[in-house]
């Protein structure tokens, strides 16, 4: 995303992060910026290059396999991100070790395949349905339990605050790209909705899914299961490739509406950030702009 703003120099990279405990992560192409409120109330800032293996190895950068890349080292980058905003917010003897992050992500990617891969297949074979027809009511019956569970944990206290600062994390991103001055009056204006938010990626996903899996053979109940686990990091790479082309073409208006349901999606998975954590978003945005420039 490059955006033009008359009498400011247009930013070289787009900017793209996630919420994570008491903070935000911000990154471009080549840094990451995390930073975290502590309980003294101070900021906590960790910076970082990030050496994409596209860069090691060019063929990575075709399209599709640049999509397999970029899910992976986003997961990665965001593991660490949480292991470090997680430990700056705990007492010492609370602190979270490497293998205890780890161990963490392994369940929780194993509970998600089960909640949003597995269950939306096994739910849907109880209506005795077919080819098409069974793909699309999955794809429903997946977005329902999206649904539910959204909106289950945005009751939960931990995580609305969660969400709240991935509202402040959009609000930043978005006033940057607006071009106007990073101060905390003038960015809470700009909205908590983003475009290229991952929530809106979601929902290119269960619509690649849908698609993806309308085309593949009936070899039985259990290989299309399968199918649901093991084409994971195609459907992402496809997805990947749609949500960079849907923000090609932003403007167009037949974008936005095709964008909308992912930007109506994100009230769910944003809420409105109090000022603290707006400063919070503003300080790991204008780290990262500054490594920018630091380069040329």
């Amino acid at each position: 995303m490059k955006p033009t703003v008359k009498g400011k120099e247009e930013p070289s990279l787009a900017f793209g992060g996630q919420a994570v405990i008491e903070g935000v992560l911000i990154r471009s192409k080549k840094h990451m910026v995390v930073c975290v409120r502590q309980p003294n109330d101070e900021l906590l800032t960790k910076t970082e290059e990030i050496k994409s293996l596209t860069e090691k190895y060019r063929p990575l950068k075709l399209p599709f396999l640049r999509g397999i890349v970029a899910l992976f080292e986003t997961l990665y980058i965001g593991i660490k991100s949480l292991y470090f905003s997680a430990n700056a917010t705990l007492e010492e003897e609370e602190k979270l070790n490497p293998k205890e992050i780890a161990f963490a992500f392994i369940v929780a990617l194993a509970l998600s395949i089960l909640l949003f891969s597995v269950t939306p297949y096994f739910l849907t074979t109880f209506l005795n349905l077919r080819g098409a027809v069974f793909n699309v009511v999955e794809g429903i019956v997946r977005l329902a339990v999206l649904l539910l569970y959204l909106t289950s944990i945005s009751l939960i206290g931990e995580f609305r605050r969660v969400f709240q600062y991935h509202g402040a994390e959009h609000t930043a991103i978005n006033a940057y790209e607006a071009g106007v001055a990073l101060k905390v009056a003038e960015v809470k204006k700009y909205s908590r909705f983003h475009p290229r938010c991952g929530t809106s990626f979601i929902l290119i996903v269960t619509l690649i899914s849908i698609l993806l899996f309308s085309i593949m053979p009936n070899l039985g109940y259990f290989m299309r299961l399968a199918y649901r686990i093991l084409l994971i990091p195609v459907i992402g790479a496809i997805s990947y490739e749609a949500l960079k082309l849907s923000d090609r073409y932003k403007n167009s208006k037949i974008m936005k509406i095709l964008v909308a349901p992912g930007l109506a999606l994100q009230s769910l998975t944003t809420k409105e950030p109090d000022e603290k954590m707006i400063e919070v978003a503003l300080q790991a945005v204008k780290e990262v702009d500054k490594l920018q420039k630091s380069q040329g």
